[in-house]
């Protein structure tokens, strides 16, 4: 009995804590399926089950979801379909090269990526959900096969040799064309394409080296126009839903065996056509320089002719020119001689003429100077008369005058002169002509007299400044 008890509410604990876990795990997964997050670089359709609704976004962001009873599908805005390229690791799928075939049934693998993007209008991206239903399938259904078959039916427009000699570029830019506005329509005729060969080799060919197009008939898929002039088109599958194609990139496509083989020895034939032909210019380019060096020498040997010959003509022209230089050389000088001398006797003329004009001036000049000297003797003769008869009437005033004239001279001319006396005057004894001193002693006593007498006499007084002499006034 107490186990039964026991088990009933060891039961009743579980089913108290059991009941309200499954409740809240109920809860948070109700709560968690009730909401979606929306990432950028993505656009989420939003189905809702119960209504049949569709929502698009295209935003980062949060959103409501009615939990079990609705489906969020996922597409990814940017695509790249990578053909042939298995180290890129950014693609949305990674394929094989695209195998095609030329309208001349050479084949060969493009490798080729494909970049696609979705349309921001939510009508295309929910009709393409109603087709697509996801991702994937869009990409395999729609996008891979579309872009295989617009490279296949490009290639058709192209023949193997024109695609691998140059025709890769333009190739692309069809399919690029193709793919963005839709495919050609197109049918199958034979058609004449040009080709870039060499001429055939020649040695008396002046073109054997240059390139020449010619014609060949090959059947070809080729678009039809419309009237205006236009291409003819499908319908593009990627319009209806708004997809746009951005980019477009071409590798490096790989020919079958058999076109390379054939690509491989044109390369090679023409390579040994292109050496054979240069052989062929660089003998005959030696043949035509041998000939020249020929022509060279021919016409050195008459251009030295010529030259000696032309020399020869300038010596003598020389020659013949110089003494016309002498000769008129010197009749120049004879000219000049001539004119210097009759400039010289013109400057002997002029000068004696010059001379002439001076003498005649001299002349006039000294007469009247001569005339001014006469009159200026008898205006001073006149002058001097009139003096003496005026002193002659006043005798006695000019006498003095002329005392007071000769005083005041004197006195100007003789106030420092001084007429001094020997103070002292020694003689000898006896009868003599001199009386001179005729012994020493004779000599001794008199300059010991003159001492005596000097100093005997009185200190000599400063002498008085003479007084100019007393003018007489005229009467």
């Amino acid at each position: 009995m107490s186990d039964t008890a026991q088990s009933n509410r060891t039961a009743n604990i579980i089913k108290l804590g059991v009941i309200p876990a499954i409740a809240i795990l109920v809860a948070f997964l109700f709560i968690n399926s009730a909401w979606f997050q929306t990432d950028a670089g993505y656009t989420y359709v939003y189905q809702n089950n119960i209504s049949g609704q569709l929502s698009v976004y295209t935003e980062p962001g949060i959103h409501f979801r009615l939990p079990g009873f609705s489906r969020v599908t996922e597409y990814k805005q940017v695509m790249t379909l990578s053909f042939g390229h298995p180290d890129s690791d950014i693609t949305t799928r990674q394929l094989d090269a695209i195998g095609v075939r030329f309208a001349d049934t050479y084949t060969g693998t493009i490798p080729a990526t494909f970049r696609f993007k979705l349309s921001p209008n939510p009508e295309k991206l929910m009709q393409m959900h109603r087709e697509f239903r996801n991702f994937e399938n869009l990409v395999d259904s729609m996008l891979v096969k579309n872009a295989r078959n617009v490279t296949v039916i490009t290639a058709t427009q192209y023949t193997g040799e024109e695609f691998f000699q140059g025709g890769l570029n333009q190739f692309k830019a069809k399919m690029e064309d193709q793919l963005r506005n839709g495919i050609y329509i197109t049918e199958r005729k034979q058609v004449e394409i040009e080709q870039t060969d060499l001429a055939p080799v020649g040695m008396d060919q002046d073109d054997s080296t240059k390139l020449r197009r010619t014609q060949q008939l090959v059947w070809k898929t080729v678009p039809l126009l419309n009237d205006d002039g236009t291409l003819q088109r499908q319908v593009n599958p990627l319009d209806q839903y708004g997809i746009q194609v951005t980019q477009v990139t071409v590798g490096d496509p790989m020919p079958e065996p058999q076109l390379n083989t054939l690509l491989t020895d044109k390369k090679r034939l023409v390579a040994e056509r292109i050496k054979t032909i240069q052989e062929q210019e660089t003998a005959k380019a030696q043949a035509k320089t041998e000939q020249l060096k020929k022509e060279i020498e021919r016409t050195r040997a008459v251009q030295d002719a010529q030259r000696v010959k032309e020399l020869a003509i300038i010596a003598q022209q020389k020659e013949v020119e110089i003494a016309k230089q002498i000769a008129e050389r010197e009749r120049v000088e004879q000219q000049k001689l001539k004119d210097l001398a009759v400039i010289q006797k013109q400057k002997e003329l002029e000068i004696a003429e010059a001379n002439r004009n001076i003498q005649k001036a001299n002349a006039e000049s000294a007469k009247f100077e001569a005339e001014a000297i006469l009159a200026k003797g008898n205006a001073e003769a006149t002058i001097i008369a009139a003096k003496y008869t005026a002193y002659g009437a006043n005798k006695e005033v000019y006498l003095a005058e002329i005392n007071r004239d000769i005083a005041a001279e004197l006195y100007q001319n003789l106030r420092h002169f001084k007429i001094e006396m020997p103070t002292n005057y020694v003689a000898g004894s006896g009868s003599g002509a001199g009386h001179s001193l005729n012994t020493n002693l004779d000599i001794i006593s008199a300059f010991a007299a003159m001492g005596l007498m000097q100093q005997l006499q009185p200190e000599p007084t400063p002498p008085k400044s003479p007084s100019t002499p007393p003018i007489i006034p005229l009467q």
